[in-house]
């Protein structure tokens, strides 16, 4: 009986974590942040695994799982915090201005690493779609949306499900789901969501651009640096609210405030659909580099557009499995 027992824990634990990942970028889109996604979708699978006996099969282990993570988010939405970016909150900040003046965490539209969010598909059609789902453009515009409109749109357009599934989840009706899609379509439309072009995988234009983005930006050589930057080309810095448009308040930025970032390296990583790079500066302290930032690359027309650094590092760089030191060599 205890050998029974075990076996079906097991088989309802492997049930529930098969949907961790698809679950993570639902609450990820939802509330903003990787680590409150996290949490919601831990508690998700401990009222599941509580329920489950009376699950009773009346509709698909998946759809109830999403009916169990939607009442959670919108719990924790209760608050009424909207994260955002720093664009999102004032205009750019003039390079004579620049000021580094950090709100708090809550604040702010947070990271995440692709593989926690971007469950394995083998439609590619299916597999972009959930990447421009998680950019951080699109996650921003999101946040802009009453937290039941936000469902709807994520549940009918990134999702696909039908109106009546949906209307089913949040216990209303199809004429109701499809108003507050028509709204949120409304609202999305006059939000700035430009969509940064880079493929998956990268196609050879793109991974040339970064390599050269690398190149300048580990030489700290502003002049190749400016000719890879579209010319309103912004930088962000969270938790800091300023952020720069154009190279040459980017440039003039990392060579007056920032210059302490000379020397550094950058590691490819993935984020939010997106180039990706852990960025290390020199240890001030000894050999080697320590965790400065995490940068999210918007790539269009060929020019980098946005350079995202999230600075945080004690957080992001165990969040991305990133090592906390790089050696000298």
């Amino acid at each position: 009986m205890g050998e029974q027992a075990a076996a079906a824990t097991a088989g309802i634990d492997s049930r529930l974590e098969g949907h961790r990942v698809e679950l993570t970028g639902y609450c990820y889109r939802m509330l903003g942040s990787a680590f409150e996604a996290e949490d919601a979708v831990q508690d998700t699978m401990v009222r599941a695994w509580r329920n489950f006996d009376s699950f009773e099969g009346r509709s698909s282990l998946r759809s109830w799982l999403y009916r169990i993570a939607t009442n959670v988010c919108l719990d924790m939405l209760k608050a009424g915090n909207k994260r955002a970016r720093p664009v999102d909150l004032t205009g750019p900040t003039p390079l004579a201005q620049a000021a580094l003046n950090p709100l708090p965490e809550n604040t702010w539209l947070e990271p995440v690493p692709d593989g926690r969010v971007l469950p394995s598909v083998a439609d590619p059609a299916e597999a972009a779609v959930a990447r421009e789902s998680v950019r951080l453009a699109f996650v921003a515009a999101l946040q802009h949306l009453p937290p039941k409109q936000r469902a709807v749109l994520i549940l009918r357009e990134v999702l696909a499900w039908k109106a009546s599934e949906v209307a089913q989840l949040l216990d209303t009706t199809v004429a109701s789901v499809n108003s507050a899609l028509q709204r949120a379509r409304a609202t999305l439309a006059d939000t700035d969501r430009s969509a940064p072009e880079s493929a998956n995988p990268l196609d050879e234009e793109q991974r040339k651009l970064l390599d050269r983005y690398v190149a300048a930006f580990e030489g700290y050589d502003m002049a190749a640096l400016t000719a890879l930057l579209h010319e309103d080309a912004v930088m962000t810095m969270p938790p800091f609210d300023l952020w720069l448009q154009g190279h040459a308040d980017i440039t003039g930025f990392m060579l007056s405030i920032g210059a302490g970032c000379a020397g550094s390296r950058l590691v490819a990583t993935e984020a939010n659909g997106s180039p990706a790079f852990a960025h290390y500066k020199p240890n001030p302290d000894g050999p080697g580099f320590v965790p400065w930032a995490v940068q999210v690359i918007d790539v269009s027309g060929g020019a980098i557009t946005g350079m995202h650094c999230f600075l945080d590092t004690p957080r992001w760089f165990p969040l991305f499995g990133l090592p906390d030191h790089l050696d000298a060599g």
